[in-house]
Parts: C-alpha cells; structure tokens; sequence
C-alpha cells in the first residue's frame, strides 16, 4: 500500500520519456542494420542481426503503449531533442568496427539501461503496470546486448584506440548532457555538441565484406542444390550440403539489411516483420555453422561459403526487386522438393541435430512466406504475377561466373572432396567414389535448379 500510495509520473511525463525511448530504439535498430552487410566480422554480423531484431522489437511495443496514452497523433517520428539526433548520427556514421562498438555498446545501450531503470524507479508500479512491463521486459534483452558487445569490445578494441578516440567520445557525453540525459529528465547543460563523423551524411555500402575465415567468397564450384535433389546420393553426405546452405545464407541478412535499409517511410510493421526473417536467416546460417563443428568439419578452411547472391542482387538491382527475388525463392520453398524435402532427408540421414535444424528452418521459412505475403504481395494483382517478377528480376542478375575466374579473384575450386572426406573419418565409414566424384558447379545452373542465361 505504502509505494502503491507513492507519487509517481504522470501521463504526460511518462509518454515523454518513452518517446525517448522509442527513438533510440529505432535508432539503434536503423544503425544494427545499416552496418550488417559491410561488417567483415562474421559474430559481429550475427550479433548486429539479433540486436537489430530486438530492437525492432521494442520499438513495436513502445509504439503500441504510447498509443494507448491519450496520444492521437503519436508524434513518435518527430526527434526528441536535437542533441540526440547528433549522438545516434555519429554512432551510424562510425567510420570503423571499433568505433561502432564503443558508441553503441558502451554509450547508447548503457545509457537506455540506466533511463528504463529510472523510468521504473521513478513511475508508480500500479497506475503506470504496463509501461514497466514494456521497461522490464526491454531490460532483460538490453543487458545481453550490453554483455555481448562488452565481449567485443574487449576483444576487439585496444586501450591505445580507445584514447585515441577520447575525444569523440566526449562528444557522444555531451549530446546527452545536452538533452537532459537520455531520459530528458536532467537538466540540460549547454555543451559543445558539433558533429564529427556525422558531418558528411551516411551512405549505406551495398557490398558484403568478409572475414579471414572466408578466403574465397567468389566461389561457386559446388553446386549443392544438384547434389541435394539427386536421388542416387545418400541421405547422409546430403547433410553436408545442406549444413552449407544454412551457413552460406549469412548472404540473405546482407541482402536484407539492403532491403530495409534503402526502403524508407513504410509501416513500423514492415520494419519488424522484415527484420525477424533477417534474424531467422542469420540463426540459419549458425545452425550450418554448428552442424560442420559437431562432424569434426574444419569449415573456414575447408568450405568455400560465398558472397556471390548477395553481392550481386545488392549491386544490380533495386529495393523492391530484391524483395521479388527473396519472395519468388521463398515461394520455391514451400513445395514438397523444398523445405519438406530437406526436413525428411535430415531425419533419413540418422543425424538428429540436422533433422532438428531442418525442422525449425522450414517453420522459419512458413512465416518468411507469410512476410513475404503481407509486406510484397500485397502489391500485386495476383501471386502469379507477384511470383513471376521475382523470377524475371532473378533472370537480369548477372553473374560473373567465368569473368571472376579470368579476373582471378576465384577459380571455383571443387572443395567438396575435402569436406566429404573429413566427414567419412567422423563417421568412421570409407568415402563413397560416386559421391566422392560430385563436381557440378554453379556456372550452368542456379539455386532453383534453372539454367543461367546471364553469366559473365
């Protein structure tokens, strides 16, 4: 009775604050997303995917909470204060991983912690229950962000870089001050809050950037669909394909982060929708990564996972037609010789862990379908024209298979023996010669098993 007898804030001080919350949020997840595909760390790249993700989340629920506060219009796209919009400007114009990290994981998130902290200490916990929820609730992920990115940090940071960067990151201190904190509620102090890096307006970089465990991201040698839909293989070394298909799909979070990040003023929905498949995508492609480690696969030196798709629908084609492309690909799934297939080739395959991943990925695949259907098709007069844009737009990406090899940047070299072969030791089986002779490549045919008509 006594803290339920407390004063607390009112509506109008509560909806102020989380509108403040609101934009970093959205902020956050702008800037996650922005920075996937030119991120050569690969963990950096999942972890950017997932924060994206849950700050997509969050943004969904404070958008939804202020509406429920006497706030027609929401006003929740207007800046809060103009200092803020110089923190979280500088933070997604960070010239480099090292910087990007310090702002975000040791300023911005650090910084919302301590405003939902206060923001449940200050407000009274009955009349305002669900706004702390929404609090409660955003703390929980905020505290995993803030300890993966305290890992990075230490990790990938250097206290030499870090006094270099002293200056700047005063600046970030002082937007806040600025702003009367990131809650609003201090004072304002009157700060020198000039940009920085923000001076020169942020440019998104459509083109994938890899790490070292990456060493040839041009080659397409292996053609694992062929493989897959073969029945004369055994179910066994398909698991092997379809563990590098769920790792070589790091490329579709490059791909999508391209999509949201050049598709301005939709729906929040969109945003949120958009950003899960992007989450599920980079899940999958760790789910590949842990199916070559529990077989003693040494995949960053023996598997040849590429940047091909992503490169070239990222720099040849626009927002909407790659969207069609995901769409029309994601249409092909949904048949029996799709996810389906994949899933009863895991469970014939006697690896548990490959049927459980297939399980989950066609579920994921079954929502991406539903996206796909409420953010796409509904531009559309039809699924059949819907579905056969995205094939056209697929037609005109040109691929350059062969020019890529003369230029010397590839020489699709067949790395599927090696990986074969090391699976056999781990099975404790001899390698099949029929299997062990696959060398089909992607020159002639793509992913959905159709021939190419425009390879360079």
């Amino acid at each position: 009775m006594e803290e339920a007898m407390r004063p607390g804030l009112s509506v109008e001080q509560c909806v102020a604050r989380l509108k403040r919350y609101h934009y970093a949020f959205k902020r956050l997840h702008q800037t996650f997303t922005a920075r996937i595909t030119a991120e050569p760390i690969y963990e950096l790249k999942m972890g950017f995917s997932l924060h994206a993700h849950l700050c997509a989340e969050h943004v969904a629920a404070l958008r939804k909470r202020v509406g429920e506060m006497r706030e027609p219009p929401l006003g929740l796209e207007q800046v809060p204060h103009p200092a803020l919009e110089i923190l979280f400007d500088e933070i997604l114009c960070a010239p480099g991983t090292e910087e990007l990290l310090l702002g975000v994981y040791e300023k911005a998130l650090p910084t919302l912690e301590a405003a939902l902290q206060k923001h449940t200490a200050d407000t009274n916990l009955l009349t305002d229950a669900p706004s702390v929820r929404v609090c409660r609730f955003a703390l929980l992920e905020i505290a995993a962000m803030v300890a993966f990115g305290r890992q990075a940090i230490e990790r990938l940071v250097t206290p030499e870089r870090r006094q270099e960067l002293s200056a700047w990151l005063r600046l970030l201190d002082d937007c806040l001050l600025s702003a009367g904190g990131l809650h609003g509620t201090d004072a304002p102090m009157q700060k020198e809050t000039g940009r920085q890096f923000s001076r020169t307006p942020y440019k998104y970089d459509p083109v994938p950037k890899r790490d070292e465990r990456f060493p040839d991201p041009y080659n397409m040698g292996v053609n694992a669909e062929v493989f897959l839909y073969d029945p004369k293989y055994p179910p066994q070394p398909k698991t092997l394909m379809m563990f590098y298909k769920r790792l070589r799909e790091v490329d579709v979070p490059e791909m999508m982060a391209s999509i949201i990040t050049e598709t301005p003023d939709k729906p929040w929905g969109y945003y949120r929708d958009m950003t899960r498949q992007l989450w599920d995508e980079a899940r999958h492609a760790m789910m590949g990564e842990v199916g070559f480690a529990q077989l003693g696969v040494d995949w960053p030196k023996n598997v040849m996972v590429n940047f091909t798709w992503s490169l070239a629908l990222n720099t040849q084609l626009k927002p909407i037609e790659r969207h069609a492309v995901l769409y029309f690909i994601e249409q092909g799934l949904m048949p029996k010789n799709g996810k389906r297939f994949e899933w009863e080739v895991g469970q014939q395959s006697g690896n548990a862990l490959s049927a459980l991943f297939q399980d989950y990925d066609w579920a994921d695949e079954v929502l991406h379908a539903r996206i796909g259907r409420d953010w796409y098709l509904k531009d559309f007069p039809n699924t059949q024209q819907a579905v056969k844009y995205g094939d056209e737009c697929w037609s005109r990406v040109l691929m350059g298979w062969r020019s890529w090899r003369d230029e010397g940047l590839t020489q699709h070299r067949n790395w599927w023996p090696a990986v074969y072969r090391q699976a056999c030791e781990h099975w404790g089986v001899q390698p099949d010669p029929e299997v062990l002779a696959y060398a089909t490549t992607y020159e002639a045919v793509r992913a959905d098993l159709k021939e190419v008509t425009g390879s360079a």
